[in-house]
C-alpha cells in the first residue's frame, strides 16, 4: 500500500515542524512538503499532487479560504482544516473554508507536555488518514451553481401531525446543513434536532454559523429543555443527544455507538422512532460509515419520513447510502429538494392547524 503524500500548509515554522513530526510519526503518512501560504499552496499542489493537505486559516498572501476555493476548484484535494483556537473569529473562517470544499477541521493538538496531547495527536493523525481516502470532486464557485428541478414529493396524509424534525450528518454535512436552514423561512413550523459528527470544540461556533445566513436560530441543545418550533438543538461535544415526549431535550453520556460516536445519529433517531413514530420526520445526509442508517430505516417502519441524501451531492454517500440500500429512505433528494420537502410538510402542518 503506498503511503498517504502530506502537504503541510501553515505560515509558523514551528507549528509546520510540530505537524511534521506528529503526522510523520504514522508509518502511512509521508509529509512530502510545506508552504507558508495559500500561493504556496497553489504551486505546491501542482508539483508534489499530494494525497490530502493540512490547512491553516490566517496566513498572509492568501488566506487558508481562498487557498481551500482555488484548489478545490483547480486541483480538487482532500483538505483538513487544522485551527489553532476554537474561538468565534477562527471558527467563522474555518466553516467558510469547509463551504468552499474542505473536508473537516481539528484543533491543532497542544505542546507535547499537555494532558491532551496525546488523545488531540491521535485525532488529527486518524482525521488526515480517513480524509485522504475520500475522492473529491472538482468545485465550482457557488454563484455557478444552477438550480434543479426538485422532484414532486408524496407525502403520507397524517402530516398534520408532524412534531419534529431530526437530521444527521458527518462529513461534508455542514454547508449542506446551512444551504437548507436558510431555505426553511421564519414560518417553519417544527423544531429540527441535529446531530453533525464534528471535531471537539468546534460545535458552538457551527450553531453560530448556521444561525448567521437563516431564520432559524441554532444553538446547543441542554438537558431537559423543551424544543420550539423553527429552533435548531445540536448534539454538544461528548454528549447523545435524545428527546421524549412533549419534545423534552435529554443528554447522555452513554458508551459511544457506530465506531466510537457520541453523540451518535444513532441515538437521536432511535429516541425519535420511540417516542414520535409516524409524528416526526428523520433526514439523513452526508458521511462516511453508517450511522444512523439502521435507525432511519426503524423511523420509516413506524410510520415517520424518512429523507436521505443523493449520491451526486453529497461528499461522502456512506451513510445516505447505507440508508438507501436498507430502504431506510422514502425520498432520495438533494438538498434544495430536501429543504422543499420539509417547506411543505410544514406548510401542510399550518394549514391543518392554523
Amino acid at each position: 500500500m503506498s503511503k498517504i503524500r502530506l502537504l503541510i500548509v501553515e505560515d509558523s515554522p514551528v507549528a509546520q515542524e510540530f505537524l511534521a513530526y506528529i503526522l510523520g510519526s504514522d508509518p502511512d503518512v509521508e509529509v512530502v512538503g510545506f508552504a507558508r501560504n495559500g500561493a504556496e499552496a497553489l504551486e505546491s499542489v501542482k508539483k508534489l499532487r499530494p494525497t490530502v493537505i493540512t490547512m491553516d486559516i490566517h496566513m498572509p498572501i492568501m488566506d487558508g479560504f481562498e487557498a481551500t476555493r482555488r484548489i478545490m476548484e483547480s486541483a480538487p484535494t482532500p483538505i483538513v482544516i487544522v485551527s489553532g483556537s476554537a474561538g468565534a473569529q477562527e471558527v467563522a473562517s474555518t466553516f467558510r473554508a469547509i463551504e468552499a470544499g474542505a473536508l473537516a477541521v481539528v484543533l491543532r493538538p497542544p505542546g507535547m507536555n499537555h494532558e491532551s496531547y496525546r488523545a488531540d495527536s491521535e485525532q488529527l493523525i486518524t482525521t488526515v488518514k480517513l480524509m485522504s481516502e475520500i475522492k473529491v470532486v472538482r468545485r465550482v464557485s457557488r454563484e455557478k451553481i444552477e438550480p434543479r428541478p426538485v422532484p414532486s414529493i408524496l407525502t403520507p396524509s397524517p402530516v398534520a401531525g408532524i412534531q419534529l424534525v431530526a437530521i444527521g450528518a458527518s462529513t461534508g454535512g455542514p454547508p449542506v446543513l446551512k444551504d437548507i436552514l436558510k431555505c426553511l423561512g421564519k414560518d417553519f413550523r417544527f423544531p429540527l434536532l441535529i446531530v453533525q459528527h464534528i471535531a471537539s470544540g468546534f460545535v458552538a461556533g457551527l450553531a453560530d454559523w448556521l444561525s448567521s445566513d437563516s431564520d432559524i436560530p441554532v444553538r446547543i441543545g441542554a438537558d431537559g429543555e423543551r424544543a420550539l418550533p423553527g429552533h435548531g438543538y445540536m448534539a454538544p461535544d461528548g454528549f447523545h443527544l435524545f428527546v421524549s415526549e412533549g419534545l423534552i431535550l435529554g443528554l447522555s453520556d452513554d458508551p459511544p455507538e457506530s465506531s466510537g460516536l457520541r453523540p451518535s445519529v444513532a441515538y437521536l433517531f432511535r429516541s425519535v422512532a420511540r417516542a414520535f413514530g409516524p409524528r416526526s420526520v428523520g433526514v439523513l445526509l452526508t458521511g462516511m460509515g453508517k450511522d444512523g442508517a439502521e435507525e432511519l430505516k426503524a423511523m420509516r417502519d413506524g410510520g415517520a419520513i424518512t429523507i436521505a441524501q443523493d449520491e451526486e451531492s453529497s461528499v461522502v454517500f456512506g451513510m445516505p447510502g447505507e440508508a438507501v440500500k436498507l430502504g431506510a429512505a422514502a425520498c432520495v433528494l438533494p438538498p434544495e429538494g430536501i429543504a422543499a420537502c420539509l417547506r411543505a410538510l410544514s406548510r401542510k402542518a399550518m394549514e391543518n392547524f392554523p
